[in-house]
């Protein structure tokens, strides 16, 4: 690594100088005394006094009353910090985990190797100089922002400001991805902005406030900024492709983003391994590291100072009663975006072991609006990321928890294991997209608005925010041949298909993702061949979770039952790309049975099943929505005339379109609710949520029994979770003296649906047979 010279020019000034020297070592004495000697030498007329500081920890009393000294003796003298550094060159990766867990510096060569590689390689070190000062500019800072006391103070605030500018010098030198916050604690404890906000809360002191930051405080040290990203793309090596997916027109756009404006990475949350995606692919695209959200669950072990070296921010989970806890979590989060760096959590809040998108938390964002509203920031964005893979080992974790499985806690064993999973075999390929990032200014205003006053309106306006974040991750997630596959077998419900069966039925899903412009990974292009479906089940294959018959006359897979819930988790990353025509299936279906006009049963009952599915899917507004359904509908161009006909005509109609995916997409998710609304006929009005839930597995346990639902995936902890929220959002678990007639009322919509999901399952099925006729025809011709 060659640096110009030119970044380690002098200063030019017609002032007195005090220089503020960090060296730690005899070697860089030596290369700090050539250096002020050409100062001297250029700047003839001016006094240069040179006061020497510590490379870590505070100064000693001495050095300290000198500096006090020396800045009350001119106001005009201008304050030039300068360090050597040191180019990086390369340590054993060992050496740098040593390093790393310690604290120490390796970007510093140990004083007994110094002198050494001076002698190899004079240019492995040079002085550098930060931005100068004068005193009466870093005096007036120092009045205007902190609390300003003694002039003792006004020293340490003079040393903190000096590190802090050769700090931007390396960062200039190194690259973006190495710039971190330094000195944040001093920083925010001596503000008069945090001061001001501390005296409110009753009680509080610096002391406990700086013991909260000491347990908040993290950064990238440089060592981290080399390691951890390695050793995270170590572990996602063990089972992935070691070439992540990026759009590289993403990758240039989020590069210009970042160099404007502070951003909130807001990833969707499928896997532990999200964790360590985000920061290997900002790195490895030469991005400014992020400083990501933690549980501290996860800080046990050497783990806890490995990774707050490593950007990782422990929060507690519970802080409702604790208003020290959350003034200091949000003046953390303030000063971070104040100062420019970028900031990193999941918009779901936690990992979505359904496999579809959860709701999105505002919890951290509304620190995040907070800082933006009070003017820390003329701008921040919340650029959304997309994660996805081909294949997940959690899978199974998570079918246990539909099983009604309890969490495992983690610890040193937990993480030995999980990392160990990674390298059971081929879980294929990682994707990660960023779609454009959203405004805050758009969504809140201008900083010191009406709307940071406005509680309400700040509330629906961080509402909308997050949801556009969760959308934009939606549209740009690719789908994959896992996903699409296991869509296949599951709705066949465990009757296995041969290869050519399988093809020809995916072709159908494959031509209307492609008519709607939906991203499609590699994997899904290749289906278009038979070759590339046998490539998607082989490596499904051996219960992951596709099972391979193949004793026979030809191969066959099939999903067995005890598979059922892992699939459904692939399955649902991809029913948002089929929501929409899935609620026109059954709308038709509902049309054609419906009394009264059909085309307003058709539109209320559309209206009707996404108000149902709220809570498990996102969906545009209505406006739009309804735009959705007439695009969804405009295959057929008479489709309005169609409808307005009634009875058979909209049947025939159904019986037209192709997909036809309701079933596949929508049916689980109606018959947990049904599952869910059949236990609550039999309960009081008020039940505990444990109870609801071990009450509807045991009933959707005897339904599998009795084949009264279609699959095992359909009961399920995690599905009755949402199953629950639908029937508060009918106010089935409020009394009344009518409640037990509004709980059957619902029951019997639940099974008209279901019975519309049938009828759209037996025209699939006529499809797939008259398919399956022309096929049998064209190899006997």
């Amino acid at each position: 690594m060659k640096l110009p010279d030119d970044h380690y020019a002098g200063f030019t000034t017609t002032d007195d100088a005090l220089v503020l020297a960090v060296a730690s070592s005899p070697a860089e004495m030596g290369l700090l005394d050539e250096w002020l000697a050409a100062q001297r030498r250029d700047n003839s007329d001016v006094n240069v006094e040179v006061l020497k500081l510590p490379v870590d920890g505070e100064p000693s009393p001495g050095v300290l009353a000198e500096l006090v000294e020396e800045l009350e003796a001119d106001e005009d003298r201008t304050v030039v910090p300068v360090r050597v550094f040191w180019v990086p060159a390369g340590l054993p990766t060992r050496s740098k985990v040593v390093a790393l867990v310690s604290g120490r510096d390796t970007y510093r060569p140990p004083e007994v190797l110094q002198r050494r590689i001076l002698k190899r390689d004079r240019t492995r070190a040079r002085v550098i100089a930060g931005e100068p000062a004068k005193v009466s500019e870093l005096r007036q800072q120092w009045h205007d922002h902190t609390v300003a006391e003694s002039p003792g103070q006004f020293a340490h605030f003079v040393i903190r400001r000096a590190m802090l500018a050769i700090e931007r010098v390396e960062y200039r030198l190194l690259g973006p991805e190495y710039k971190s916050p330094r000195l944040v604690k001093p920083e925010i404890l001596t503000s008069t902005r945090f001061r001001a906000g501390l005296e409110q809360i009753p009680g509080a002191t610096v002391e406990e406030a700086g013991k909260i930051l000491d347990e908040l405080a993290t950064g990238w040290s440089r060592v981290s900024v080399d390691l951890i990203p390695n050793l995270s793309r170590l572990i996602t090596r063990r089972g992935f492709d070691p070439h992540f997916d990026y759009d590289q027109s993403e990758i240039a756009r989020l590069r210009q983003d970042l160099e404007n404006h502070p951003a909130v990475l807001l990833f969707s949350h499928r896997s532990y391994l999200d964790g360590a995606v985000v920061p290997a692919a900002m790195q490895e695209n030469r991005l400014p590291p992020v400083h990501m959200f933690a549980g501290l669950n996860l800080s046990f072990g050497f783990m806890g100072p490995l990774l707050r070296r490593s950007g990782v921010i422990f929060i507690r989970r519970n802080v409702a009663g604790d208003p020290l806890y959350k003034y200091i979590l949000k003046e953390y989060v303030g000063y971070v975006v104040e100062k420019r760096f970028n900031l990193s959590w999941s918009i779901e809040g936690t990992r979505s072991r359904t496999g579809k998108m959860l709701p999105p938390k505002l919890g951290l964002l509304a620190y995040v609006a907070d800082a933006y509203l009070a003017g820390r920031s003329d701008d921040i964005l919340l650029q959304p990321v997309s994660i996805s893979f081909d294949q997940l080992h959690e899978v199974s974790e998570y079918a246990d928890y539909a099983r009604g499985g309890e969490k495992t806690p983690e610890g040193l064993s937990w993480l030995y294991n999980y990392i160990k999973a990674q390298g059971d075999r081929s879980y294929g390929k990682i994707y990660v997209r960023f779609p454009e990032a959203v405004s805050m200014r758009h969504y809140l205003g201008e900083p010191g608005g009406p709307i940071a006053h406005d509680k309400s309106g700040r509330r629906l306006a961080m509402h909308k925010m997050a949801f556009e974040v969760a959308w934009r991750i939606l549209q740009v997630t690719p789908i994959n041949a896992t996903a699409l596959v296991s869509a296949l077998l599951l709705s066949t419900r465990g009757v296995a298909l041969t290869l050519d069966q399988l093809h020809h039925t995916l072709q159908d899903g494959l031509d209307y993702l492609m008519r709607r412009d939906i991203p499609l990974t590699n994997s899904a292009l290749r289906l278009r061949t038979p070759g590339g479906v046998l490539s998607a089940v082989d490596a499904l294959s051996n219960g992951h979770p596709v099972t391979k018959v193949d004793s026979g006359r030809e191969p066959v897979w099939h999903i067995a039952a005890e598979n059922e819930h892992k699939a459904a988790f692939y399955r649902n990353t991809l029913i948002h790309a089929f929501l929409e025509t899935s609620i026109v299936e059954l709308a038709l279906a509902y049309a054609a049975r419906a009394d009264g006009d059909p085309v307003q049963a058709f539109w209320s009952q559309a209206a009707r099943l996404r108000d149902l599915l709220k809570f498990d899917f996102y969906f545009a507004n209505s406006a739009a929505f309804r735009e959705h359904v007439a695009e969804e509908m405009s295959w057929r161009a008479d489709w309005d005339s169609q409808v307005a006909a009634g009875g058979e005509r909209i049947d025939t109609l159904l019986r037209e379109k192709r997909p036809l995916m309701a079933g596949a997409m929508l049916r689980p998710f109606f018959e947990a609710y049904e599952i869910l609304a059949s236990a609550l006929r039999d309960l009081p009005a008020h039940v505990e949520e444990k109870e609801l839930t071990k009450r509807a597995m045991g009933l959707g346990r005897q339904y599998v029994a009795q084949n009264r639902v279609r699959s095992n995936e359909s009961v399920s902890a995690l599905l009755f979770t949402t199953a629950r929220q639908v029937a508060a959002d009918q106010q089935l678990l409020e009394p009344g003296d009518d409640l037990q007639a509004r709980r059957t009322a619902f029951c019997e919509e639940l099974c008209e649906i279901l019975a519309d999901v049938d009828k759209v399952d037996r025209y699939a099925g006529d499809q797939f047979a008259a398919r399956e006729a022309e096929r049998r025809r064209a190899k006997s011709r």
